[in-house]
C-alpha cells in the first residue's frame, strides 16, 4: 500500500534550471510534468532560457491559479498549440517534403527548412519581417496571465536573456515578468528580430546562460537546484555535414555557460569542504541533474525548428522517463546532499 503524499508546506523544496533549444524544450515539459505529477517537492524558484521560459511561465501560471495538476494542464495544452502551429506552417511546404523524404535526403534538405534557412541568412530580418511578427507572442497571451505569473505567492523566475549592444547577461525577474520578456528569451538570430524593452535590444539568453545558475545561487531559499539539460553534452559520432556541424558548434555553445558556472560551483564547494571559506556567508548548494545524452544525441538540429507532435510527445515522454528515473534514486537525497557529480560530468 502507498504512502499518502505530502502535504503542500511538507513538500521538499526545490529550485529549478531550465534549458531552451527550440522544439527540444518538450523534454524539459515531461520532466515539468512528472515532477509536479510525483508532488513529493515543491517548486519555490526557475531559472529559463529560451524554451525553457516558456515552460518557467506555464508552470508559474499554472500553480497559482490550480496546484500541480493545473500547471501540468497548462503546460500540455500550449505545447499542443505550439505543434498545431507547426502543422499549418507544414501545409504549405508537405508536398515537397515528402518528395524529398521520397529520395532520401537528409532532414536538413528538405525544402521547408531549407527555404527558411536561406531566406533568414542571406536577407535582414526587417525586410522579411517588417511589421515584426512573431506567432509565439499571440500563443503565450492565451495560455499565459501574465499577472498571474506576477502575483506575490508565485514562484519565483529568473528569465535569461542576452543583450545585444552590450553583450552582456539580462536577467528578467518577477514581478516584471511579462510575453516581451519571454520572447527577448527565446529571440534566437537570425530568424527573429531583436526584442526591445526599455529602450534595449535582446536576443536569445542561451548565448550566455543556458540557464543561468547564479540566481539561484544567490536568492534566499532552497538549496537544492535541479538542473534540466536539453542539449546533448556529449555525441558518439563526429559531424560529418555542414549542418551537422553547425549544429555541434551552437550546440557546444549554448552548453558553455553552464558549464562554466558548474565548474565554478564544484571550485566553491571545494573551498567550503576545506574550510576556506565562510559556511554561514557561503551557502553550501546540493545540485541534481536531469538529462538524457543518448536521445537528444539522435536528434540533429533541424527538430529544433519543426515542433510536430510526434516529436513533441516523444521527447516528453522521454522527459518523464528520466524524471521518474531521478526520482526514484534521489528523491531522498533532497534537501541533504548533492545527488550529481559537478565535477564528474562538467569539468
Amino acid at each position: 500500500m502507498s504512502e499518502p503524499l505530502p502535504a503542500h508546506n511538507q513538500r521538499k523544496p526545490v529550485a529549478l534550471a531550465l534549458q531552451g533549444g527550440g522544439a527540444h524544450g518538450a523534454y524539459a515539459w515531461g520532466v515539468v510534468d512528472a515532477l509536479l505529477e510525483d508532488e513529493r517537492l515543491a517548486v519555490e524558484a526557475v531559472s529559463a532560457t529560451s524554451a525553457g521560459a516558456m515552460n518557467a511561465v506555464l508552470l508559474a501560471d499554472g500553480l497559482v491559479e490550480g496546484g500541480p495538476a493545473r500547471a501540468r494542464e497548462k503546460l500540455a495544452a500550449f505545447w499542443r498549440a505550439v505543434s498545431c502551429m507547426e502543422a499549418v506552417f507544414g501545409l504549405a511546404w508537405s508536398a515537397f517534403d515528402r518528395l524529398a523524404q521520397a529520395v532520401g535526403l537528409p532532414p536538413e534538405y528538405m525544402p521547408s527548412h531549407a527555404a527558411v534557412h536561406a531566406l533568414t541568412h542571406s536577407l535582414p530580418p526587417d525586410l522579411l519581417n517588417p511589421f515584426r511578427f512573431n506567432p509565439l507572442r499571440r500563443l503565450l497571451l492565451e495560455h499565459v496571465d501574465f499577472d498571474r505569473v506576477n502575483d506575490a505567492g508565485a514562484i519565483r523566475l529568473y528569465l535569461n536573456a542576452t543583450n545585444v549592444r552590450t553583450g552582456k547577461i539580462a536577467l528578467f525577474e518577477t514581478p516584471q515578468i511579462t510575453v516581451e520578456t519571454v520572447l527577448a528569451s527565446c529571440c534566437l538570430p537570425p530568424y527573429f528580430q531583436a526584442v526591445e524593452i526599455g529602450g534595449e535590444h535582446y536576443w536569445d539568453g542561451g548565448f550566455l546562460g543556458n540557464p543561468a545558475i547564479y540566481p539561484l545561487v544567490y536568492r534566499d531559499g532552497a538549496r537544492d537546484v535541479i538542473v534540466v539539460q536539453v542539449g546533448a553534452r556529449a555525441r558518439p559520432e563526429l559531424p560529418r555535414t555542414a549542418a551537422e556541424v553547425l549544429h555541434r558548434m551552437n550546440e557546444i555553445s549554448f552548453n558553455s555557460s553552464l558549464v562554466r558556472e558548474m565548474r565554478a560551483i564544484a571550485f566553491v564547494t571545494q573551498l567550503i569542504d576545506a574550510h576556506e571559506l565562510d559556511a554561514e556567508k557561503h551557502h553550501r548548494m546540493f545540485m541534481h541533474w536531469i538529462g538524457d545524452d543518448a536521445t537528444m544525441a539522435e536528434l540533429g538540429g533541424v527538430t529544433q525548428f519543426h515542433p510536430d507532435w510526434g516529436l513533441l510527445s516523444r521527447l516528453r515522454d522521454a522527459g518523464r522517463a528520466a524524471a521518474a528515473a531521478w526520482l526514484a534514486d534521489n528523491a531522498d537525497a533532497v534537501g541533504r546532499r548533492s545527488t550529481l557529480d559537478v565535477a564528474g560530468l562538467f569539468l
